[in-house]
């Protein structure tokens, strides 16, 4: 039988711009969207800031992989290799052709029939590929959403925040954390300093004043201030905090704490923790 020299090619393309990432350990799990509702802000976030490249892009041709010859692709999933034309550049270090290729895995419909994805609008989230300028990768094996303009708008904000010069740092651990008791009972303050990629200074601070509700603040330089309060969910700063943090205070961080104020640390951290909420950000796990 004569192999198709197009599947061919595809094959190679296939191994040479996706295996680093199919390989990845914890791959974060499928997520299909075909609106900006069922896509949770935090993974827009992880994609963004895992993205030197995010496209616009219509559709245009669509060429099935056989599963032999589509290494790493999840049960009940479909690899195709696209060409699209490109809309907008939302995010790129620099030009692109008008028209390019990948490789983007998507599940079966409820019928267990593949996507009909030519001529469909969508968001892609990429990186280049070295020396083929008509070809990006995408950062994970299913980075592309359907567009909707509500979409594309949260996708753009989001954009903006990460590539913002005081975009909040990704968190890399938890420091020194201390409380200190107030004057009147029920009174206090508990200061949790932040390790950071950067290097940066991140800490929270946590306010108990008796007759008041508990509440925290995020500072995000030398100061620490309660001015600034707490993030707002579906931020930058939230979703680095909230994907971010450990679930629980290291004890590492309370070395020096004497043991009645070290356990009023860790329910103020695991108050911080509480008001936060989930990381919904499409990983497994």
């Amino acid at each position: 039988m004569k192999r198709n020299p197009t599947a061919a090619f595809v094959l190679t393309l296939g191994l040479m711009a996706c295996a680093p990432v199919l390989a990845r350990q914890n791959a974060p799990a499928p997520v299909t969207a075909t609106d900006d509702s069922v896509v949770p802000y935090a993974t827009i976030a992880r994609l963004a800031l895992e993205s030197d490249i995010v496209l616009d892009v219509t559709i245009r041709s669509v060429a099935r992989i056989a599963p032999a010859e589509a290494p790493g692709l999840a049960a009940g999933h479909v690899r195709f290799y696209v060409t699209a034309d490109v809309g907008a550049l939302i995010r790129a270090g620099g030009p692109l052709p008008a028209r390019i290729g990948y490789l983007v895995d998507m599940p079966f419909d409820p019928r267990g029939r593949a996507p009909n994805l030519k001529r469909q609008r969508a968001i892609a989230f990429a990186r280049a590929v070295a020396g083929r300028p008509d070809q990006v990768q995408l950062v994970t094996p299913d980075a592309q959403f359907m567009w909707s303009p509500a979409l594309d708008q949260r996708v753009r904000d989001v954009v903006r925040e990460v590539i913002a010069p005081d975009a909040p740092p990704a968190i890399a651990g938890v420091g020194n954390a201390f409380h200190v008791p107030g004057t009147l009972p029920g009174e206090g303050e508990t200061q949790i300093f932040l390790k950071t990629a950067t290097g940066n200074p991140v800490s929270l601070l946590v306010l108990r004043r008796p007759g008041e509700e508990r509440r925290w603040a995020l500072s995000l330089g030398d100061i620490i201030d309660e001015a600034g309060g707490a993030p707002k969910p579906d931020t930058l700063a939230w979703y680095r905090l909230a994907c971010g943090l450990p679930e629980t205070l290291p004890e590492a961080s309370l070395a020096s704490q004497e043991d009645a104020n070290a356990a009023i640390a860790r329910e103020d951290y695991a108050f911080v923790r509480e008001s936060l909420g989930r990381c919904e950000d499409g990983r497994a796990g």
